[in-house]
């Protein structure tokens, strides 16, 4: 057993030797990089290229994605909610560095021609700079050594991500900025429906109208350019006159929203030459409306241009980089990524608003503004043998030595000289990933390239996430060796351990169990979760039920698991480690968070474990530890 799996070992050894082999052509590529100095020309290129492709293409780099083993996505033991749990976690916690973008077009084979993919790939520098002094977009983010490392590896110039980096606002800060933002001149507000006005409302009117009228007569006076400068400035005093530009105007001071509005209509009915601004009260509500007085129509019509120019560049300097988001979005095109879970939770953290609390809402939000999602590993897991593949590399590799799917790749634009530098190249390889896999799948596309027929349109696996795969920019871990063998069970029949003694491999703890009740002479097997906790499956059902009541009665019935409870271990189900997740209770070690939840939440780990939601994952003996055997 062990010679083979000694010999297994030497054939991923290689087998990674050849990956990193495959990786040096895409170096050749040309990935056009993209920070604040260049961002405006190349955001205008980008939109175009998006209305001409087929696909967008995503990738992003991000300073970590978990805190410790037990907080990343554990094919072997998430399900789709807590894996979403775990991805919502390290989104707010963690930043994204680097956005990288590719447009492309997909022409798929014909008798004559290989697939030819036509693409434009952007890599975008971001930074969550405070532009607008709002403690926006973040006030600070975690960073994950390894990541770091693995990037400065790379050559990262962190110079360029700090200094010139995009700095960008989601959609809700963007609200939360627009109020806050004490500029009038940011937007020309219309009239809204009001009730009856009161005969409060219709004093307050007649005194501003006749305010207005007075201050307008007197500044289309004819005869004010004989008045010497003193009289003028006085005059200006008086009627509380200003200047907008060139052009006069005054402030009218208001106390609410409604005297707002009364002014507004009051401002529409009987004058045609006046713009009404609104200046905010550093986010307290309206402050006054500053009233500017027009020449002629064509006057006025020009600067309502202006106003609009004027609020259009605030708009862009606020969202920053999330202009590229809402371009991706408004061109509702097909997304394509690698690691879907992962890297939707962070573009909706970051550049739509706050994460729902559960799956399924998350999903809904991410429709509205993404209708079209696929994940390739969603396309992977139809192949059966790349469910070993656990990144981009591994999988391109097997593809090309079990498919003969020539693929064609053409970069059309040319960058500078140094400027398409060895950064983004992932999103490269995911669109050509997806390219082969198309093909291989026979999946057609809704697309002026594609040929309808009954094979399977790429609509059927939109939106579907697949969890089952580690995130690609983890490292794998040498000590691990991948082996076939991936079996369903339910959530119901898992057991959580700890308290054992420490250093305690999973075969230890099997050892240690065997023969202290009658539920462990039936089949089970154990995986380390983390260093402090185990988990445990059994392949007959109704077997964990009966442990944990033992568990529960502080081993009644059983000597050896009285003796096991008095030194320290303890045991859970899964529905709490469910509620530990959701109630995010992320210790560094996951025994620490079952002891907090216990300590802490007593009503709700009870309630949780009362309801029993059952589900399937799909338990993994692969990650075998050879110090196990």
């Amino acid at each position: 057993m062990v010679a083979k799996l000694l010999q297994r070992r030497l054939l991923c050894t290689k087998a990674a030797n050849h990956q990193h082999q495959q990786q040096q052509p895409w170096s050749r590529w040309s990935v056009k990089q993209v920070s604040k100095s260049n961002f405006s020309e190349s955001l205008e290129e980008l939109k175009n290229h998006i209305h001409n492709s087929d696909f967008i293409a995503v990738s992003s780099q991000k300073t970590g994605a978990f805190s410790s083993p037990w907080r990343r996505v554990l094919p072997f033991l998430d399900t789709p909610e807590t894996a979403y749990l775990k991805s919502k976690d390290a989104a707010e916690r963690f930043q994204v560095l680097q956005f990288v973008v590719c447009p492309f077009t997909l022409k798929p084979s014909t008798p004559t021609s290989n697939t030819k993919i036509i693409a434009h790939p952007y890599n975008f520098h971001l930074f969550p700079r405070d532009e607008l002094n709002m403690g926006m977009p973040s006030y600070s983010f975690s960073c994950q050594t390894s990541y770091l490392t693995s990037m400065a590896r790379e050559g990262f110039d962190f110079n360029v991500c700090i200094y010139d980096g995009i700095s960008y606002l989601s959609r809700v800060q963007e609200s939360i900025a627009k109020d806050r933002l004490e500029n009038p001149s940011s937007a020309i507000y219309s009239v809204k429906s009001s009730s009856t006005p009161s005969v409060a409302d219709a004093v307050f009117t007649e005194r501003i109208k006749s305010r207005v009228q007075y201050w307008r007569d007197a500044c289309k006076n004819k005869n004010k350019g004989s008045e010497e400068a003193l009289i003028r400035s006085l005059r200006r005093l008086i009627l509380g006159g200003e200047v907008y530009g060139s052009r006069p105007c005054m402030s009218i001071d208001v106390c609410n929203e409604r005297q707002v509005q009364l002014v507004l209509k009051m401002l529409s009915e009987f004058f045609d030459d006046l713009i009404p601004l609104i200046i905010p009260d550093n986010g307290k509500g309206p402050k006054a409306v500053r009233v500017v007085l027009t020449s002629s129509a064509e006057d006025k019509n020009l600067l309502e241009r202006e106003l609009q120019d004027l609020e259009g560049e605030q708009n862009r300097k606020v969202r920053g980089f999330r202009e590229v988001i809402d371009a991706i979005s408004a061109s509702q095109k097909p997304v394509i990524a690698y690691d879907c879970l992962n890297e939707f939770t962070f573009i909706h953290s970051k550049f739509l608003g706050p994460l729902p609390q559960s799956l399924n809402e998350f999903m809904c939000s991410l429709r509205l503004v993404f209708p079209h999602v696929l994940d390739v590993n969603n396309l992977l897991k139809e192949i059966g043998p790349l469910r070993k593949a656990n990144n981009l590399p591994a999988a391109l590799s097997y593809l090309k030595r079990q498919f003969f799917v020539p693929v064609d790749m053409e970069i059309p634009h040319q960058v500078q000289e140094n400027e398409g530098k060895n950064y983004g190249h992932n999103v490269l390889r995911t669109a050509y990933l997806f390219a082969k896999l198309s093909s291989i799948l026979k999946i057609t596309h809704d697309t002026p390239h594609s040929v309808i027929d009954d094979l399977p349109s790429s609509k059927s696996y939109a939106n579907i996430f697949n969890t089952c795969f580690t995130n690609l920019q983890e490292p794998i871990d040498g000590e691990n060796i991948l082996l076939d063998n991936v079996r369903k069970v339910n959530t119901e029949d898992l057991v959580f351990f700890w308290g054992f003694r420490g250093g305690m491999s999973a075969g230890e703890l099997r050892n240690l169990l065997r023969g202290t009740h009658g539920v462990f002479s039936e089949e089970f097997e154990i995986q380390m979760v983390d260093k402090s906790c185990a988990v445990l499956a059994f392949w007959k059902p109704n077997l964990a039920e009966k442990l944990l009541e033992v568990m529960d009665s502080s081993g009644v019935g059983s000597d050896k698991v009285r003796e096991l409870i008095s030194e320290g271990l303890r045991a859970a189900s899964y529905e709490i480690y469910k509620k530990v997740c959701q109630l995010g209770l992320w210790e560094t070690d996951l025994a620490d968070s079952f002891d907090k939840a216990l300590a802490e939440c007593p009503d709700d780990i009870s309630a949780a474990d009362s309801r029993k939601e059952s589900s399937e994952i799909y338990w993994n003996s692969d990650l075998i530890k050879l110090d196990d055997l």
